[in-house]
């Protein structure tokens, strides 16, 4: 399980007597090997295409004039298996396993240690027919039972590895390896603190064992306890310095604390150890990313392209949206990725018949039912639901901030279930007990997501929605909700999901978002008193080059005016103001907005006089919100979901005139605005105008065209007919 670093432990059997006692006789083994593996030539199917790699007493040491008898100790040639084994050399050390089996059938350390070579090279039903064999002739091989979980559990039959585990224990109750793969079996089944009481015993009987730790620490995380996890991560380095998984592991600590600097000198290390070592890469990439270090854009951009082509599951899908990525090449990289993130679960059984309720049973199922940007555009949407035909409940398994907003949302839906400390099992099958029709995922792969509960199929239809700007890649989600500039129909071939249009734009927006009625002064933002002001709060991983290139040649077009960007980290104003001098602006020209409160943060916006969008990920709550706020917004409009969100929203709000379909054509109009004052100031009050006639902000509109789905989707489901692209058409004004 690369992903999470999660380390299994396969065991070995090798006996204190299992050695040659003289180089005659490891010799004589050596060529007798050979001899039997050309007599067998035929019959052996090679686990590689590898060429033999020539070391140590792999190597042919030549064969005598007269070739000796075959060895009638079985164990000289078990050894040798392990020698070479050990030595990577696979094919040939099968055949040493082999000839041991041949003098002696019942040797089971042989049965088992072949057996983990097949399962090291995914030959799962071989390593389960030698474990297996090696059990019936000794049932108490605590190695087998051991292995044998191994097996079952890479073909994601986590309950018969936990049986397995659990059998090696009873048999032998300190045994650390399968106390290690018990613990991991239960973290991917969610039982997590099962998980860390698996590797608590561990390391009460084996204190420096660096993988238990190190997989304690992955458990610690996933529960939240940073804390505890950053120890574990970091005794794991005291005892094991050049352990690269956790070094990776740390740096993902590291990031989710805002310490990126730190995270990325872990990434550093850990692939300075382990080159190719994909996670490390990907995040170290997406890090360099979000601080604006542009140094290896081009090379970093190919390894990321060429990891997603390659199938590596360690690329993050939400991080390559925003990336220079195609659909088609977004679409492998979900499919990888919840591929990985669910193979090993099953979805629950079918009731038998589903009920038909007297009104349609939403669920909305989300980490962000807090303060947090898909709660500002959703939250009178929840309110506005039709209680007349529809139920609506609310699944979190996010934190309770404690705030306004959270319970606003709370008292928003008719039922709210906190589902966090959860297992994904055990969410799945609340959601199932309430016999939810329709569950509606916000999250998709966005940070925090739980993919997983929706892998057990709770709800007969399930419906990806606005979390995340394109396909999940997987076969438990039947609809995409987007509108018909996002995601055409004619792209249908690039989602998982069956494509679904609101008629005008996918995004909800709350009406009940304040603005501060006092507009702060430009010199409490850091703002020169006069010039003009371009702005962009768009998160900084979205910033390209290309863009800030266009951006640096209009503060050099347009005397006196600056751009303000949103300070996302305390790395960028270094590496944007370095970017700027670079490209002859001067630095101070570059003004950076600490984050602030909702409604003074929509306030401010009153200051800039015109926001310039991103490419290939667009604005999406940045924008609704700059245009709630009476700013003006320049996008241009991409390739990808992620890249045409403004456009949507422009659309609907009247405005396609702030639309470009290039760079070129961005940096025209941009400019072209930036000179003529009354223009743009004709392009506010349009702004103002359209704000409260226009679909954009019409949210009982928008409401009833999103029912409008919900209820098509259920009549396609109750008359027995499979997910179906369609278009919901637009209600009379």
């Amino acid at each position: 399980m690369s992903e999470s670093g999660l380390i299994p432990r396969l065991t070995n059997h090798a006996r204190r007597g299992d050695r040659p006692r003289t180089f005659e006789s490891l010799h004589h083994a050596i060529s007798t090997v050979w001899r039997w593996l050309a007599e067998q030539g035929q019959r052996l199917q090679p686990l590689t295409s590898r060429a033999p790699q020539a070391s140590g007493a792999a190597n042919p040491v030549g064969h005598p004039p007269d070739e000796p008898d075959p060895p009638d100790d079985h164990r000289v040639l078990h050894k040798l298996g392990l020698r070479l084994h050990q030595q990577g050399q696979w094919d040939e050390a099968i055949a040493a396993y082999a000839g041991a089996l041949r003098i002696k059938p019942d040797y089971v350390p042989s049965l088992n240690n072949s057996g983990n070579i097949y399962l090291e090279h995914g030959k799962l039903d071989e390593a389960i027919a030698r474990y297996t064999e090696a059990l019936r002739i000794q049932p108490a091989f605590v190695d087998a039972l051991n292995n044998l979980g191994l097996a079952f559990s890479q073909q994601h039959k986590l309950d018969d590895a936990i049986a397995k585990y659990t059998e090696a224990l009873r048999i032998k109750p300190g045994f650390v390896d399968a106390l290690n793969n018990l613990g991991l079996a239960f973290h991917r089944q969610g039982r997590l603190d099962d998980a860390v009481a698996c590797y608590t015993e561990a390391l009460r009987i084996k204190p420096d064992d660096h993988r238990a730790l190190n997989n304690l620490g992955n458990t610690l995380k996933l529960q939240g306890k940073l804390d505890g996890a950053l120890a574990r991560y970091t005794e794991v380095l005291g005892i094991k310095p050049d352990y690269h998984p956790a070094l990776n592991n740390l740096g993902n600590i590291l990031k989710e604390q805002g310490q990126l600097n730190g995270a990325i000198a872990c990434y550093t290390e850990a692939l300075r150890i382990k080159p190719d070592y994909p996670h490390a890469q990907s995040q170290l990439i997406a890090l360099r990313r979000e601080i604006c270090d542009w140094r290896q854009l081009h090379a970093d951009q190919s390894v990321l392209t060429e990891l997603v082509r390659r199938k590596a599951d360690e690329v993050d899908p939400f991080s390559f949206l925003a990336a220079a990525s195609t659909l088609a090449e977004q679409l492998t990289c979900a499919q990888t990725w919840s591929a990985m993130k669910t193979a090993a679960i099953r979805p629950l059984p079918e009731p038998r018949p589903i009920r038909r309720h007297q009104r349609i049973r939403i669920g909305y199922l989300s980490a962000d039912f807090h303060r947090h940007a898909t709660a500002y555009l959703m939250a009178e949407l929840f309110e506005r639901h039709d209680r007349a035909q529809f139920e609506i409940s609310g699944y979190s398994y996010g934190p309770d901030d404690g705030s306004p907003m959270r319970t606003r949302l709370v008292a928003g839906f008719d039922h709210f279930v906190d589902i966090r400390p959860m297992t994904p099992a055990l969410a799945a099958t609340v959601i199932r007990n309430h016999e939810i029709d329709i569950l509606v995922d916000l999250k998709g792969f966005t940070q925090y997501a739980r993919p997983e509960i929706l892998a057990y199929r709770p709800a007969p239809i399930q419906v990806n929605y606005l979390g995340y700007p394109g396909t999940m890649g997987s076969d438990f989600i039947d609809y995409i909700v987007a509108d018909p500039i996002v995601a055409p129909m004619d792209e249908q071939i690039f989602y998982s999901e069956r494509i679904v249009h609101l008629p005008e734009c996918y995004q909800p927006n709350d009406t009940r978002r304040a603005l501060a009625e006092t507009t702060p002064s430009r010199a409490d933002c850091g703002l020169p008193e006069a010039g003009l002001v371009f702005c962009c709060f768009n998160n900084s991983y979205k910033i390209t080059p290309a863009l800030f290139e266009i951006w640096m040649r209009l503060l050099a077009a347009v005397p006196d005016s600056v751009l303000w960007l949103l300070e996302a980290n305390a790395s960028i104003k270094d590496h944007l103001r370095r970017e700027a001098v670079a490209r002859g602006i001067a630095p101070e020209r570059l003004v950076f907005a600490p984050r602030w409160p909702l409604a003074e943060h929509l306030a401010r916006h009153r200051l800039a006089s015109l926001f310039l969008d991103t490419l290939p990920y667009n604005a999406h709550t940045t924008a609704s919100d700059a245009l709630w706020a009476g700013l003006p917004v320049l996008t241009c409009s991409g390739g990808t979901f992620a890249g045409r969100v403004a456009a949507s929203l422009l659309q609907a709000i009247g405005m396609p005139e702030l639309i470009t379909t290039s760079l070129e054509d961005y940096h025209a109009t941009a400019l072209i605005l930036a000179r003529d004052p009354a223009r743009l100031a004709a392009l506010k009050d349009k702004l103002a105008d359209h704000r409260r006639v226009m679909p954009l902000f019409n949210i009982g509109r928008f409401t009833v065209h999103l029912e409008q789905a919900y209820r098509h989707m259920w009549d396609l489901w109750c008359s027995g007919k499979p997910p179906n692209a369609f278009a919901v058409k637009s209600i009379a004004p």
